[in-house]
């Protein structure tokens, strides 16, 4: 057994952390001594220690820590790469969101979006597999990915066929300030239960108004003006909101060029004739 000092000497932890992981449950101690309370650990918590110790360097939270090391190596692994990519994925959002207001500032580039018509279209009846979760505006991109991830590695485990788009639903407003519901969903082909986070619902058929813009026009606030464009033309043209307003990300639009069309801001709304 090692004594709280020499297992914070060699794992690099301090008194304070360990005392932090134990309360959090994240590591507990192997023995306390009943009679004076000095906690102990054995050898064989030193590997896991150290990669918390390497986890928290990245910055990943303690519940995503606990999250990631549950399970076999191979999990960890997987739950580890699905974290990253969210982070990367997140720090290239705030990298264009800066670019915006760089140009916005030095009166470069195009702050607004170019002329473009708002469409209708007939969306059938859907299957989707999809997670929800609440998120403010800075954890939203985190959040998209990470969920994306976790579905379509469900889907395929499960022996669906994914259709290739993906959509994200606001049930609420997302603001830098206030968290709100967004559900990520997959539509997909085949029989799959529920699993954890992961429910199996069907979009219900209904018409919707929408607009497609480009992955450059995703940028937060930018993206703003096309969710503008399309409610005020919706509201112009006398028709009546259906649903809460989504994005419908084309299939591998990560691989389409940031200047090409490659999303859809859409918003169901109640048919002309009805």
């Amino acid at each position: 057994m090692l004594t709280i000092s020499e297992f914070g000497r060699r794992t690099g932890l301090s008194h304070k952390a360990l005392r932090l992981y134990d309360v959090s449950g994240l590591l507990p101690p192997a023995q306390v001594d009943p009679a004076n309370g000095y906690r102990f650990y054995d050898e064989e918590q030193l590997e896991r220690a150290r990669r918390i110790s390497v986890l928290r360097q990245l910055d990943m939270p303690l519940t995503k820590i606990a999250e990631v090391l549950a399970g076999s190596d191979e999990e960890a692994l997987i739950r580890l790469d699905r974290w990253w990519a969210a982070e990367e994925a997140t720090t290239a959002s705030r990298r264009s969101t800066l670019q915006y207001l760089r140009d916005r500032l030095s009166r470069t580039g195009t702050p607004g979006l170019s002329p473009r018509p708002v469409l209708i279209r007939d969306v059938p009846a859907t299957k989707i597999a999809t997670i929800r979760a609440d998120t403010d505006q800075q954890s939203l991109i985190g959040v998209i990915v990470s969920s994306t991830y976790e579905i379509s590695a469900y889907l395929r485990a499960a022996g669906a066929t994914l259709t290739g788009e993906s959509w994200v639903i606001y049930h609420g407003a997302v603001t830098p300030e206030a968290e709100a519901t967004v559900e990520v969903c997959m539509p997909f082909d085949g029989l799959v239960d529920p699993s954890g986070p992961i429910t199996i619902r069907v979009e219900p058929a209904h018409r919707e108004a929408y607009c497609t813009i480009t992955m450059d026009e995703c940028v937060f606030p930018r993206i703003m003006l096309a969710y503008d464009l399309v409610i005020d033309w919706v509201r112009a043209a006398g028709l009546p909101e259906a649903g809460p307003p989504r994005e419908v990300y084309l299939p591998d639009c990560q691989s389409i060029p940031r200047d090409q069309p490659a999303v859809d801001i859409a918003l169901p709304i109640v048919e002309r004739n009805a």
